[in-house]
């Protein structure tokens, strides 16, 4: 297992990761102009679609539903990627660190192929299509956080962990504030008593998700040109998946890193 110092070397360079998620915040409100203008010309179904998203997030949350991924099946994938045989979360008790994170990177590389082909299979219709693509990049960003979770030794069957993952999914999509405030929201979640804590704080689902929801849908707006939107398409759902792996990777990994030194303790 790794030594303290070890650990508190990779807890500096996530901490260096978190602050350099701020650096964008000039472009990133210059950036959303345009689209609040762009959102408001969106046809009414494409609206619908996006908005139907909070309903999913919210089923996912209370009970996981359809979006819950095979554990077993990820196990298996760490196994034959680490060489270390898991059959439950307890036995990523002694996992080094180093092995979670070789596996995370495998499952963002897997995601990423299977987003660009995703985007440029449903960007031939430009935006008439987007209602087939939402929902999918959709079950693509759960599941890559979801299998990134078991890789850390966490199940997503427990409604704090998919409140976690949701987190994640916000953060991702949000300005330099938006992450700042996650970040203290999540700061002692690795700490079972507390993590309760942030449950009641969100006061419900759709203050968790509405920041996603409304950056996921500009994004996915940019694929309205038919044709042209193959390559827009492939692009954006690559970049979010891309986004979504590094910052579920940093934030699991921070989590474990506080428990592991909280145990050395």
């Amino acid at each position: 297992m790794e030594s303290r110092i070890v650990l508190e070397n990779e807890l500096a360079g996530i901490q260096k990761w978190e602050k350099d998620q701020g650096g964008g915040w000039f472009w990133d409100k210059l950036m959303r102009l345009p689209f609040k203008l762009l959102d408001k010309l969106t046809p009414k179904f494409i609206q619908k679609k996006i908005g139907m998203l909070l309903d999913e997030i919210g089923s996912f949350i209370q009970t996981g539903g359809r979006y819950l991924a095979s554990e077993k099946r990820v196990y298996r994938f760490f196994e034959k990627t680490t060489g270390h045989t898991v059959h439950a979360k307890e036995d990523f008790q002694h996992v080094p660190l180093e092995d979670m994170k070789k596996a995370s990177l495998k499952v963002a590389a897997r995601m990423k192929n299977t987003a660009t082909a995703q985007g440029a299979s449903t960007g031939v219709g430009g935006i008439f299509t987007l209602a087939i693509d939402i929902p999918a990049i959709l079950t693509l960003s759960l599941t890559t956080l979801q299998e990134i979770a078991l890789m850390h030794g966490y199940d997503p069957d427990d409604k704090k962990e998919r409140v976690f993952i949701i987190k994640c999914l916000q953060f991702s999509t949000s300005d330099v504030v938006g992450k700042e405030a996650i970040l203290k929201e999540l700061s002692n979640y690795h700490q079972g008593s507390k993590s309760n804590d942030v449950i009641s704080q969100i006061q419900g689902w759709r203050e968790v998700t509405l920041t996603f929801t409304e950056q996921f849908g500009l994004k996915k707006l940019l694929q309205i040109v038919p044709i042209a939107g193959i390559l827009i398409g492939a692009l954006i759902n690559r970049t979010m998946i891309d986004e979504l792996a590094e910052t579920g990777t940093m934030l699991y990994q921070k989590r474990k890193i506080m428990e592991r030194l909280e145990t050395a303790e």
